[in-house]
């Protein structure tokens, strides 16, 4: 039925959020310094880090989960475009896989303060979207950018 296919998501989606066997082992950090160019491999370096917070939506309820998510997103909007070093602030939404993504990017010289700051907003934005009904799959993500 309709409620027991929520019910096995919604504990899906608990364990997926709780679950630290979904982490790496050791994360590295990303707290480098000075240095303007940062070197992965050869050829792989970067300046800038992003870190995405990610939902999926429902289209139920004219996709009241997605304007939820919107409005959730809006009241802590200035707060992040005001950590120290934000390049820019990215929304991406797919209406195809009912992605909601934004992605906060940062010069790598000022990411580390930042991480040490728990990404705030980051907890205040997470347990937001986690509390609207038709929201699935709430994640965090750490990557680098480099224009190509």
């Amino acid at each position: 039925s309709y409620y027991s296919t929520m019910k096995i998501t919604a504990a899906f989606t608990a364990l997926i959020a709780s679950a630290s066997a979904f982490a790496p082992a050791s994360r590295p950090s990303f707290g480098v310094g000075s240095l303007n160019m940062i070197n992965i491999a050869e050829g792989v370096d970067f300046d800038t880090i992003a870190r995405e917070w990610r939902c999926k939506w429902s289209p139920d309820d004219d996709k009241a989960s997605l304007v939820a998510a919107q409005k959730a997103l809006e009241e802590v909007l200035d707060e992040v475009k005001a950590v120290e070093g934000v390049k820019k602030v990215d929304r991406v939404v797919c209406g195809g896989c009912l992605d909601f993504k934004i992605v906060t990017s940062l010069g790598a010289d000022d990411f580390g303060k930042w991480e040490e700051s728990e990404f705030a907003p980051e907890g205040k934005l997470i347990e937001a979207l986690k509390a609207i009904d038709g929201v699935s799959l709430v994640e965090t993500q750490t990557y680098t950018l480099m224009p190509m």
